[in-house]
């Protein structure tokens, strides 16, 4: 790691330094918040979690080899070497916002209501064709994971992919501070986080609280194919995206593939890229669209973008395809919100066979909850899916909107045992099954039952 000297350290977090003197001028090696991954000359953050506290685990993170512990109290044992400060996490954040300082490279804050990881991962795959890219592991992109993703900076970082994620007004204040990037990428404006955010135009204004910390001459690249979205309006350069008239970089012959992905001519600037793109999903091609944006800007040639976007690959529960000798599951069950759940809906209407999905209950929809659920039903009647499987408290809004809309098939189920019970009763062989609730409903059990059939 660069720079980061326990003096430093002190410093950037306006600590107060217990231990031995000599320890000021070592420099850590890496940062992690789980003792259990403690490597010689770390840095140990101690946070208070739910159901532990990291100040519990300071003597088994050094005993490891960690050089010092971040915590908000003395350990008992005063000879233990530590940082004190009033809380460890917003101490992380200005630690990481220091260590960022010392990268002149372009970095890329990716954000939205849905989409940030996939368009994360096919930046990263398009920008890999030329520069070594660091990325946002894993989800790690709220208040204590991004200053964990910015701590995995190396010295030979040419290029950083950055996913933001957010809940409430002023978080993404926060980690624009952090991030500072000098590029922006917004996915999409969606009904997630409503119970916090009030509306889209609410969504939209906690989502553009990163532009504060984008420099005059930083470019911001956007879904135009969002309706909120178009609203945006920054003192940056913007760079439009989609297939919606007045975008930079817009798609052409657009060919569908089933779940062997799709194929399309990405047009900018009367440059016509072909590309393919290896996944599921028609939201993939917005995906590749803004990809393809960010690598002209940064001067890859056609051959690069093309090369990077065949070369991505979906992470996790994320619309991956599992094909069995009896269905083909579209597991997709990492999240969902409204928005996310109708694309899928989109995407499984052009399928062959018998559609099928199995829905469940969607987080943090506030008021709106019921009505939404409720409307998703409609959409995956009116996109002909044939059988509609929902199961929990709120998705019963869901079974009762696809009968209205004239889905002769539809199942509700309470809870997920009884509904693994009955799929041998219901789900066919040649049947296309997605999947897909909030991750919190862990409908990956259903994925597995489905596996067996």
């Amino acid at each position: 790691m660069r720079n980061l000297t326990l003096e430093n350290i002190v410093a950037a977090v306006k600590g107060t330094f217990f231990g031995e003197a000599a320890l000021l001028a070592k420099e850590i090696t890496a940062v992690t918040t789980d003792s259990r991954t403690a490597t010689a000359d770390c840095l140990f953050a101690a946070i208070r979690g739910e159901k532990s506290d990291g100040h519990d685990y300071i003597a088994a993170a050094l005993e490891k080899g960690a050089l010092c512990a971040l915590c908000e109290r003395q350990p008992d044992d005063g000879r233990l070497p530590v940082i004190v400060i009033s809380n460890t996490v917003t101490a992380l954040g200005d630690l990481a916002a220091f260590y960022r300082s010392g990268f002149d490279i372009p970095i890329l804050g990716v954000t939205g209501s849905v989409g940030k990881t996939t368009a994360k991962e096919m930046v990263s795959a398009v920008l890999s064709r030329r520069f070594k890219v660091h990325k946002t592991p894993k989800n790690l992109n709220n208040e204590l994971g991004v200053p964990l993703t910015v701590f995995g900076l190396q010295e030979d970082s040419e290029a950083a992919v950055i996913e933001m994620g957010i809940s409430h007004f002023g978080e993404m204040y926060r980690l624009g501070e952090i991030v500072r990037p000098n590029m922006a990428l917004f996915t999409a404006i969606g009904s997630a986080h409503l119970e916090f955010l009030g509306d889209f135009d609410g969504v939209l204004k906690a989502k553009t609280e990163l532009l504060e910390f984008l420099p005059e001459d930083g470019i911001v690249f956007v879904n135009y194919d969002n309706e909120t979205l178009r609203k945006l309006v920054c003192r940056q350069r913007l760079v439009r995206f989609g297939v919606s008239a007045g975008c930079e970089v817009t798609a052409e012959n657009i060919r569908l593939l089933g779940t062997d992905g799709m194929a399309l001519d990405i047009i900018s600037d009367g440059r016509r890229i072909p590309a393919r793109i290896g996944a599921f999903g028609v939201h993939l091609v917005t995906a590749a669209l803004g990809a393809a944006a960010v690598g002209l800007h940064l001067g890859l040639t056609d051959e690069e973008i093309s090369a990077g976007l065949a070369d991505y690959l979906p992470v996790g529960s994320r619309s991956s395809i599992i094909k069995t000798e009896k269905l083909t599951i579209i597991d997709d069950c990492y999240n969902a919100n409204p928005t996310s759940v109708a694309a899928a809906l989109d995407s499984l209407s052009m399928l062959d066979g018998r559609r099928v999905c199995i829905l469940g209950d969607m987080g943090e929809l506030g008021d709106a909850a019921a009505s939404l659920h409720f409307e998703t039903g409609v959409h995956a009647a009116e996109k002909g899916i044939e059988l509609v499987v929902a199961c929990g408290e709120l998705s019963a809004n869901t079974a009762a909107g696809a009968k209205e809309s004239g889905c002769k098939n539809v199942l509700y189920f309470s809870d997920k045992p009884e509904l693994i019970e009955k799929l041998p009763t219901f789900i066919e062989r040649g049947d296309a099954v997605l999947v897909k609730a909030s991750h919190s409903r862990q409908f990956e059990v259903l994925v597995e039952a489905l596996k067996t059939l």
